[in-house]
């Protein structure tokens, strides 16, 4: 019988050019593939790696190298459309360590094959017990001693016999975490710039009918005045729109580096070959009729993603409205929409193609510009993470706008929005469900724990389309704030009431209204704006020009301008009710430039935008900063506990699927050992089954005492614990009350009576299938349970996540002495939280743990009772492994 492997060692990768390749490990069935492999092989190529000449491999040696047992042996392939043309090995050579080789294709050396291989197998390597790498190479193979070295992990070597022998510390390290991040950021980003910067377009299914979807496209590129060559391909007719036509992509003269695809979906595959064997870089498929359609078409896409990539090729669609780039030395318009809007700063990412028309008229409208523009519609391959990347390199764009119907990969995407979002401010409308052609994801979480986990990686969430404008044009044109202190000049006293009102609504701190009456001119407001953001106490300002008469408008806006430019602090504005970018507040230039002054149709959407960009500022202006350094944390503990307690249950890696790992089914963990592996102690108490065991246990424990239901959910229900027993009498009375309610078999628990004044408060983790390991926090008050008041931060948790974390809910004031509570101990709070988050992230075989109840004391926190539940992960979290697509 073939040996299995697990179904995640197989991966799409990009690559360090852009293209794409797929990763696997290797089968006996590719004898023929690695004897074609090895024969465009050099000589040069095979001395490095065995020595000496070998022309051609033997048929033994041939079937050594395909039959793996993918335990003590693995070997790892990388192929690009049906060719082998990589491939990586180890060997077990004893305890913990083994021999590791590689050899990539002449033609594909300097791509990055080798290093995503190297990251790969090290992956495989550390599930099968390896913890080092050793590899003999000859001085003057620097290719391969490059990139030993370069990996990030702890390396040695020593010259002995004409060869250096490398020995790699696989364990993982901080500095081999930044190598890997910034080679998937220089890949992903690379991969989209070759998509938005195409030196030549050809369109395929480009037909002579107007309103045809290859003809509009064609026509909006010609339009656009794209400045490289564009190709219209139709097996029939010899020109499109007065342009030159082609049977075939592979029948142009010239290169093509980007293909527009929109024939019949049952087409598209064919179409997909062709533009592999010409060399075209990146498809668009605009043609519909794949996964939202169903599961026929479902399966169909899937399909067109599985073969372009492995063929190097990324996709954007299908199912799309296209792609765009205003860059003036590229002038591109690969969209099915005639109305692009002008050059700007703003990078915007749709995945509704079906919306992106009237988002981009939006946009146009508004005298906004954009950089560049994505329709992903089904996301078959691009998505909004590849988009991040780009445009974090792109320094034509200083604000990223996403509309978002789905997440491919939620961890993925948060952590790069978390870094990403410190330089360039990310504003996201996140829609709910799962639109029908995407994929199902199983969240557990409910929506307001996603807007908490994008508050947690600076994410600006806002609740609809017109938002997603209104903060963008703010952000796009004028300075972050310092603050929340806004002036308010108006012509209207109703008008700057009503603003006041919406600063406070908002969480802002609004001044006095400067009310200048309805006859103000240029010079009044002038006076008035520099007056107020000389105001050492005012950090931004919202201007209100209603004037009854029409006549000084461009006067006024002029003085605005000149008094904002001068003061290095936002200025917005209602300015006659106009929306967006009014020509008059605009710098002057090609198009809206940074200094512009947006305006609200009314002052409440103005400050809404406001203050969803203080937030965003407050957030930026707290550094980074790393999970602390904490004491009393044994990983080894936690991890051999998680072993025996699964080991010792049924609950092993499900293998049912043809031989691949699901997760394996829940099992109970003894909670509290396993959260004293991380300095956390649960305070103790004792099941009893009789009085006369709850009056022994009270004596062991110490008075006074607590007799409750030990059922782990008992403490969500009211009259279901006494408290303060401090005689057997009162025990024995407690029991008794308990049996009459509840029956005889009722079990019951000791425990004693915690200090007073405390908050009750509830702690937990989820591994939540999308964003991974989960960590909640909410009061323990019935109340709030009521109202699902909870707060959510991704694991693991910095001091400042902590914080935010317990002052996230909206019962939070009780643990600061108001309403008639006493202060209590946050900062012991905070660093149980951070625990909980570091065990959380090191532990991925924790599929859940309820603290509840936590007392928060005068001066420490008291673990009530602690639940924990262990499963078997399939494989490792998502972004938690070596780089793929995704």
């Amino acid at each position: 019988m073939e040996a299995q492997y697990p179904a995640h060692w197989e991966a799409d990768v990009v690559l360090a050019d852009g293209g794409t390749a797929h990763v696997r490990p290797i089968r006996p069935a590719d004898a023929d593939r690695l004897r074609s492999f090895y024969s465009r092989l050099s000589d040069e190529s095979i001395y490095f790696r065995f020595f000496g000449p070998r022309p051609r491999l033997s048929d033994r040696e041939v079937e050594r190298f395909t039959n793996v047992d993918y335990v003590s042996r693995v070997a790892l392939i990388a192929t690009i459309g049906t060719e082998m043309v990589a491939v990586i090995r180890y060997d077990r050579t004893g305890p913990g360590e083994a021999e590791v080789a590689f050899l990539v294709e002449d033609a594909h050396q300097g791509r990055g094959v080798a290093s995503v291989l190297l990251e790969h197998l090290a992956a495989t390597a550390r599930e099968r017990g390896i913890e080092r790498f050793i590899a003999d190479v000859l001085p003057a193979n620097m290719r391969m001693t490059g990139l030993l070295r370069q990996a990030g992990y702890t390396a040695q070597s020593q010259f002995e016999d004409g060869v250096v022998r490398m020995t790699l510390d696989l364990t993982p390290t901080d500095t081999s975490a930044e190598v890997t991040t910034a080679r998937e950021h220089r890949a992903e980003s690379r991969s989209i710039a070759r998509l938005l910067t195409p030196g030549s377009v050809a369109v395929i299914g480009a037909s002579r009918e107007p309103g045809g979807v290859g003809q509009t496209v064609l026509r909006n590129l010609l339009a656009a005045d794209f400045t490289g060559p564009v190709y219209p391909v139709h097996r029939e007719v010899r020109a499109v729109a007065g342009v030159r036509a082609y049977a075939s992509v592979g029948a142009i003269d010239g290169d093509v580096d980007l293909a527009v695809v929109a024939v019949p979906a049952e087409g598209v595959i064919d179409v997909v070959k062709e533009c592999a064997e010409k060399g075209v870089h990146g498809l668009v498929v605009v043609s519909s009729g794949f996964g939202e359609t169903g599961a026929q078409g479902r399966a169909r896409q899937d399909e067109l993603a599985r073969i372009a990539r492995s063929y190097g090729l990324r996709v954007v669609g299908p199912n799309c409205l296209g792609i765009a780039n205003t860059d003036p030395a590229v002038k591109l318009n690969a969209t099915l929409a005639a109305t692009v809007p002008g050059r700007g700063k703003v990078g915007f990412f749709s995945q509704s193609g079906a919306l992106g028309t009237a988002l981009l008229q939006r946009v146009a409208q508004r005298g906004m510009g954009i950089s560049s523009f994505v329709s992903a519609g089904n996301r078959a391959d691009v998505s909004g993470n590849d988009l991040l990347q780009y445009w974090e390199e792109d320094d034509s764009t200083e604000v990223i706008l996403l509309y978002l119907e789905s997440l491919g990969n939620p961890r993925k995407f948060t952590r790069l929005a978390r870094r990403i979002a410190r330089s360039k401010p990310i504003v996201v409308v996140k829609s709910g469900g799962t639109p029908t052609g995407h994929s199902a994801e199983e969240l557990r979480l409910p929506d307001s724990a996603i807007s908490s986990l994008f508050a947690q990686a600076g994410l600006i969430r806002v609740d609809d389309l017109i938002q997603l404008f209104d903060v963008g044009q703010l952000l796009a044109y004028q300075p972050l704030p310092a603050g929340p202190r806004v002036a308010l000049v108006t012509n209207s006293d109703a008008l700057g009431l009503l603003a006041a009102d919406a600063c406070l609504a908002a969480g802002l701190e609004p001044r006095a209204p400067v009310n200048l009456g309805p006859a103000a001119g240029p010079s009044e407001y002038g006076t008035a704006l520099a007056g107020e953001l000389a105001s050492p106490d005012v950090d931004a300002a919202v201007v209100i020009y209603m004037p009854p008469i029409p006549g000084r408008d461009d006067e006024v806006a002029g003085e605005l301008l000149r008094v904002s430019k001068e003061a290095a602090k936002p200025v917005l504005t209602t300015f006659r009710g106009h929306l967006g970018m009014h020509p008059a507040l605009r710098v002057p230039g090609t198009g809206p430039s940074r200094g512009s002054i947006p305006s609200y149709a009314a002052p409440e959407e103005a400050v809404r935008a406001l203050a969803h960009v203080v937030r965003h500022a407050t957030w930026r202006a707290h550094p980074a900063t790393p999970p602390p350094e904490l004491d009393g944390i044994d990983t080894a503990c936690a991890r051999a506990l998680a072993e025996r307690t699964l080991s010792g249950s049924a609950a092993g890696p499900d293998t049912s699927a043809g031989g691949f790992a699901q997760a394996g089914p829940p099992v109970e963990i003894d909670a509290t050992e396993l959260l004293s592996c991380y300095g956390m102690t649960v305070w103790p108490a004792e099941t009893v089954r009789s009085p006369d065991e709850a009056v022994a246990a009270a004596e062991r424990l110490g008075w006074p005492v607590v007799v409750k239901v030990a059922d782990p959910g008992a403490s969500r229900r009211a009259g279901t614990v006494r408290l303060g027993l401090t005689g057997p009498e009162m025990v024995r009375h407690a029991y008794a009350e308990f049996a009459e309610q509840l029956g005889d078999q009722a079990e019951l628990a000791v425990q004693r009576m915690a200090p007073q004044p405390a908050v009750p408060t509830v702690v937990g983790v989820i591994e939540d299938p999308a964003f991974g390991p989960v960590v909640t926090f909410g009061l323990g008050e019935v109340t709030a349970r009521l109202l699902q008041d909870q707060g959510f931060r991704l694991a693991p948790l910095t001091g400042e996540d902590a914080s935010e974390l317990v002052r996230s809910v909206r019962a939070a004031p009780l643990l600061f002495g108001e309403y008639g509570y006493p202060p209590v101990a946050v900062d012991a709070l905070e660093d149980l939280l951070v625990r909980v988050g570091r065990l959380a992230h090191d532990l991925p075989e924790l599929a859940r743990l309820d603290l509840d109840q936590v007392l928060v004391g005068e001066s420490d926190v008291m673990i009530l009772g602690a639940r924990a539940t262990l499963r078997t992960p399939a494989g490792p979290r998502l972004d938690g492994g070596p780089r793929r697509l995704g």
